[in-house]
Formats: structure tokens, sequence, C-alpha cells
């Protein structure tokens, strides 16, 4: 498959082809040479891959790195007030998605009791009534209202809040501050002081828990006594920050995507049934957490190229959830295919933990949304609405939507 094609300089970023869909940049890169070399903006001779097989296997790899404390790090964007760096970035601890086994394993191993299938069931009916809630309160407002701050930001923010045993009246701290760590053009001081006010509320909060346990997960981690105190902080900064950012961009986004796609809403409003193969459709599709990056710790061979030992390798999991190769019209939103093979959790070692319960959020806000307002439209234009071009996680900044008012 591997074609003549220019090598990027930097990677393909701009949304030309529509909001919901890869670069065009990246279309043609995938389609072309799925695993391709890439300039990074620092000089760095890395490399991008956009094809589905390629993405699945160096996934599975562990030779791709995971570590940040191995290697320089280099960015495949612009990022103002970014120094050069000359020498690895430590090892933070307890930042499981930063490590590889055995300390990966290690940390891991403590969380998967917390995320069974079997647990997450348990919870969806303490789901459904927070869910319930939130629309309840969204149905007072006179619309237009903006769903992600009335709806798609509140529902996973209320549950990983309740799971974790973070008060829900601190949610400020952190959804301020997680905003700003995944801001693109933020300058390395201000995520430097979000990430150091999140820490420092997660270190009083954790220091608590060790004191007088509670019932939720964060309790349970602190009883551990292998566990130091920045373990247990850097655990629950991962866990609060995938926990509600990811759940409320693709509640945000996938909405959108509805409205944008009548005749897919009309069927999934006519079979609900259809609502678990619509979700994964949507994750597919939608591909929000879309940039991963990998380390080579040796040379290794992938998709007929070689990847030299201390490449940063990035990972674009929105062009390989659009191969051809692996889903027919992959450029449509459709409801009866069977996605389930998609990347937008990861695979391998460092799959989402959290997949399970973001599934049962998903399912049981979009459920709810459309039983409660029949009538949703967007408010604006769909060109008016604001993209996160600017942010590590794919989403809109705000979703100005309405409804008839009878149905309040």
């Amino acid at each position: 498959m591997t074609q003549t094609v220019p090598i990027p300089q930097g990677l393909p970023m701009e949304r030309d082809a529509g909001p919901f869909d890869p670069p065009s940049a990246l279309t043609a890169l995938r389609e072309a040479r799925p695993v391709s070399p890439l300039i990074f903006p620092d000089g760095h001779a890395g490399w991008l891959v956009t094809g589905y097989d390629e993405v699945r296997q160096l996934l599975a790899d562990t030779r791709f790195s995971s570590r940040q404390d191995i290697g320089i790090i280099h960015l495949p964007y612009e990022t103002p007030g970014m120094p050069v760096q000359t020498e690895p970035s430590p090892q933070t601890p307890g930042m499981f998605v930063a490590m590889d086994p055995p300390d990966h394993t290690r940390l891991r191993r403590k969380l998967t009791g917390a995320f069974t299938v079997r647990r997450m069931k348990q919870l969806e009916e303490q789901i459904a009534e927070i869910t319930e809630r939130q629309l309840d309160e969204m149905a007072r407002l006179a619309p237009p209202v903006d769903l992600v701050k009335e709806f798609a930001l509140p529902v996973p923010s209320l549950v990983i809040c309740a799971l974790l045993g973070v008060p829900y009246t601190d949610r400020d701290t952190f959804q301020v501050n997680t905003s700003k760590f995944l801001e693109k053009d933020v300058t390395l001081e201000d995520k430097m002081a979000a990430y150091e006010a999140m820490t420092s509320y997660l270190a009083e909060l954790v220091t608590r828990k060790r004191a007088e346990p509670g019932d939720d997960i964060l309790s349970d981690l602190a009883r551990d006594a292998d566990l130091s105190i920045e373990e247990l902080v850097g655990v629950a900064f991962l866990l609060l920050f995938a926990g509600h950012e990811t759940t409320a961009n693709m509640l945000g986004l996938g909405t959108f995507a509805l409205l944008e796609h009548p005749e897919q809403l009309a069927e999934l409003r006519a079979d609900p049934d259809l609502m678990p193969d619509a979700v994964e459709e949507l994750l597919r599709y939608l591909s929000i957490a879309d940039i991963f990056y990998r380390y080579a710790a040796e040379d290794i061979e992938l998709g007929g190229e070689t990847i030299r030992e201390g490449s940063t390798v990035v990972v674009a999991l929105l062009a390989a959830n659009r191969d051809p190769r692996r889903f027919d019209d992959p450029g449509t939103l459709d409801f009866h295919r069977n996605a389930r093979g998609h990347l937008s959790f990861g695979h391998g070692v460092h799959q989402c933990l959290g997949q399970q319960l973001a599934r049962i959020e998903m399912r049981a806000g979009f459920t709810g949304l459309l039983r409660r307002f029949p009538s949703l439209k967007l408010a604006v234009p769909a060109g008016d609405v604001k993209l996160k071009t600017d942010m590590n996680i794919y989403g809109v900044h705000e979703l100005p939507v309405t409804w008839t008012a009878t149905e309040r």
C-alpha cells in the first residue's frame, strides 16, 4: 500500500472535512502510507500511524513504550512557551498510563476489581437516577440552553464523584483545571499550575480518606498500605480526569452528531433497542480521544516500515477507526454495523479501564435525552457550534439546543 507521499511536517490537525471527520490530510496519508514518517516541530524524525491494523498491532506491542521517562518528549504540534527538552521527564508516581509492565501491571491490578462489568452493571440504576435528575433540572430551564453545561458535563461529573468519593461541590476545582490541562495553546507554565492545583487538592482528599475511609473507590485504594500518598494522588488524578472529560465530550459531540443525522436519530427514537449498537458506532465515528503517543524502545518493524529505537510514534485512533480496510463505508454513521472492533478505548494492556462505565453513562444519557426531549434541535446553525479543535480531547465547547416548550 505504501506510495510516495510528502512527509508531514507536524501533525495534520485542521478539521477541514467536517466536524465529525478526520482531517483530510490524515485520511489521504492513511490511504497512501498508514505508517508514515513525521517531522515534529522541534525537528525530531518520528512516525505517524493511521491504519487500523497497524494501530492495533502497535498498541498490543509493549516494545512501543508508554513511558515518558526513557526519552525526550516531542509534541507533534506547536505549543506556546514549551522549552526545548534536553532530558527525559521523571516518572510521575501513580500515573500508570505512562508506565509499562510490571509497574503498570501492579497499579492497574489494584483497580480492576472496581471496574468489572459486573460492578458497573450494579451501578446502572444509580447512573439512571443521576441522569434523570439532571434531565429534570434541564427541563426546568427555558430554552435555548447549553447542553454541555446543563447535561453533558454534569452527568459524568456526578457519576465519577459518587464512584470515587469526591465531593461534587468541589467540581469547579477539577473541571476548570482538567480543562486547562487539555488546552493545546496554553503555556506550559499555565498547564503546570492547573496540574499542581489538582494534585494539591487530591493530596488533601486522599490523605483524609486514608485517615477516615468511606464507601468509595478512593477509600478502597487508600486502605492499601502498598500505595503511597503520591501514588494515590496520581491514580486519583487519572480516574477523575478520564472519568468526566471523555464521557462529557462524547455526550456533547454525540448529541451534535445525532442532531446532524436526522434519519439515524429518527431510527433510534423508533427503536430504542438500537441504543447499545448506536453507542458503539458513535464511539467509532467520533473517536474523541484521537491521538496517543508511544516511544520505540528498540528497532521495530511495523506495516513494512522500520521504526528506529528512540522514535516518538503518534497514534491516530480517529484515522484508524475510519479505515475502509476494517469498516465498510466508514464515513457513514450506521447504527446497524458491528462497530465493536473499534479502537476508541485503545487496545492491549492500556485499554481503557472505565470503558464499561462510559458505555453505561452514554446509553443512559442518550436514551433519557431523546425520551424527554423528542423535539430537541440545535438553537444555532451547525456551523456556529464551537468545536474543541484547541483541546487534546475533541468535542464541543458549547451546544445550544432548544425544544418545544410543552415538553418542559
